[in-house]
């Protein structure tokens, strides 16, 4: 049964992503695909929080228009998921942002109240204020912002993100360690430095007591890195805490749905992986009387997963 707990679509992320929510649905439908978590990105709340291609035509034009283009895509989404009932299994969610902890903590927890919200995806795209998965230049501004050094952009990265996971508990927790993507040596091992791994262990620990998933975002080989996320070691270290993996392709538009899903899958069982898990919905599709779906967790077999793609 495959399926995804991360993607992305250009009609609600335009410049970010490509292609229409119906277009990637259709064709997650023709790969296989029985389940599909959305995810847009949350609006953010200033200007300073906006990416370079968001500040045309005018940096406050963008600003407006996303708490508004995020009820679009709640009521696109819904709509989308009546449609394709009898096809796929779609929950609703959306990709939390850290920016300013008690902000966007506060913000992320209105926003999942909606009825139609499954649930939400907990991630750092920033580190002290700044994109860290942008481009190099956003990167290293973020390291000289941390003290000069990427161990202390590292152990600031691990800090901040204890604090989103302590204050909103997230049922899937994206891309661990994203943080290496723009690192000068994206595969070092994490364990050489002990106040990083430090961090590292002390972050998992705390998935592990509220009953968190970490993906497997295979986001990561697309972009050209050994592995995707998390890193061998930080797998390691969360197989031995009995910690459960959902998957993700962390796509964004068509051409990145299921891609190279079969060395992710490939990477679990070499770490003695055999399933991995996603929610289903108790009422499906809608709600009833505008209240939220119960969730149940639905372990899904390695095995099972690989038979049903059907990959070009």
């Amino acid at each position: 049964m495959a399926f995804t707990m991360h993607s992305h679509s250009g009609q609600f992320c335009p410049g970010h992503a490509v292609d229409s929510l119906e277009s990637i649905i259709l064709h997650a439908i023709s790969l296989g695909y029985q389940t599909l978590g959305l995810t847009e990105h949350m609006p953010r709340t200033s200007v300073s929080d906006l990416y370079p291609e968001e500040l045309l035509p005018t940096p406050q034009a963008t600003l407006d228009s996303l708490f508004p283009r995020h009820e679009e895509y709640l009521s696109t989404a819904a709509a989308l998921q009546q449609k394709y009932a009898d096809k796929i299994h779609i929950l609703i969610g959306f990709e939390g942002e850290w920016i300013r902890g008690e902000e966007y903590g506060s913000l992320i927890g209105e926003l999942a109240k909606d009825a139609r919200v499954d649930y939400f995806i907990g991630s750092l795209h920033h580190t002290a204020g700044i994109p860290i998965d942008y481009d190099k230049a956003l990167y290293r501004t973020a390291v000289e912002a941390c003290g000069g050094t990427e161990e202390g952009l590292y152990e600031k990265y691990f800090d901040e993100q204890l604090e989103m996971l302590s204050a909103l508990k997230p049922k899937v927790v994206g891309h661990f360690d994203l943080i290496r993507l723009m690192s000068e040596d994206p595969g070092r091992e994490l364990k050489s430095n002990q106040k990083v791994w430090g961090k590292v262990v002390r972050n998992l620990e705390k998935v592990k007591e509220f009953g968190g998933w970490l993906e497997m975002n295979t986001s990561g080989l697309r972009k050209g890195m050994a592995e995707g996320y998390p890193k061998r070691e930080i797998a390691e270290e969360w197989i031995k805490m009995g910690g459960r993996f959902t998957f993700s392709d962390d796509s964004h538009g068509i051409g990145q749905v299921a891609t190279n899903y079969l060395r992710g899958l490939d990477y679990l069982e070499s770490l003695g992986v055999r399933e991995v898990w996603t929610l289903e919905r108790e009422t499906h599709p809608g709600t009833v009387d505008g209240k939220k779906s119960g969730l149940r967790e639905k372990s899904v077999a390695i095995d099972d997963f690989r038979a049903s793609l059907s990959l070009p």
